[in-house]
């Protein structure tokens, strides 16, 4: 059965660029001849249009053109906690629904980035989480590290909990949310030591932020 170079994209915290960094990976891969798309089995937060910003983001940088049903299996209105939102709605999350989107979508494509939602642990439901997804689809983890104060303790802490699921860590992804962090350069270096996976990429502060320029400084694990 054909495998595609597949991956389950984390990070630290909610609002860390998780989107964004899933988005210039897709480039990446498609300047390698790559046939890219991306997974956001679970969205929350809604348009007028009923559409998810970070699933159209997605879309619109995945090389393959797949089913919305399929990219994106359950999207939520309120942008809150997902395990809130579906219960606001009467929906149930299945790991089952996940799971089965991700294996026909997984078929289609060379390069898949199945973008997690908030941080590693969010609950889906009472007894599931973020966490058992990726344990679910048996998937390798990018971290993606929001460099703001706080963010070495926080990236530690989410590497334990990837280890200690039986997960691997492909690799990590330092993404620069606050350019006025006193030493950045040190914070990326204590990171580095402390994290037992190649570092794939730092990503500054863009004046205009673009996934396309942003793949200039990443590298495909």
């Amino acid at each position: 059965m054909y495998r595609p170079q597949a991956y389950f994209l984390t990070g630290t915290d909610t609002e860390v660029g998780k989107t964004f960094v899933a988005c210039a990976l897709l480039h990446a891969a498609r300047r390698q001849g790559l046939r890219s798309l991306a997974m956001k089995p679970v969205a929350a937060g809604t348009d007028a249009r009923g559409r998810n910003q970070d699933v159209e983001e997605l879309i619109a940088a995945s090389t393959v053109k797949a089913p919305r049903d399929l990219v994106n299996p359950v999207c939520l209105r309120s942008p809150v906690a997902p395990h809130l939102a579906a219960a606001e709605e009467g929906r149930t999350i299945s790991l089952d629904t996940l799971t089965g989107a991700y294996r026909q979508l997984s078929a289609l494509a060379d390069f898949v980035v199945v973008e997690g939602v908030g941080g590693f642990v969010v609950p889906l439901g009472d007894a599931i989480d973020s966490a058992g997804l990726a344990r679910c689809l048996d998937l390798p983890v990018i971290l993606v590290v929001g460099l703001r104060l706080g963010c070495i303790n926080h990236a530690l802490l989410t590497v334990e909990a990837i280890h200690a699921r039986g997960l691997g860590l492909a690799g990590w992804i330092a993404n620069t949310l606050d350019p006025e962090m006193a030493w950045i350069q040190e914070n990326v270096a204590a990171l580095a030591a402390r994290i037992d996976a190649p570092l794939l990429g730092v990503l500054p502060r863009l004046a205009e932020p673009d996934a396309a320029d942003a793949a200039d400084f990443l590298r495909l694990p």
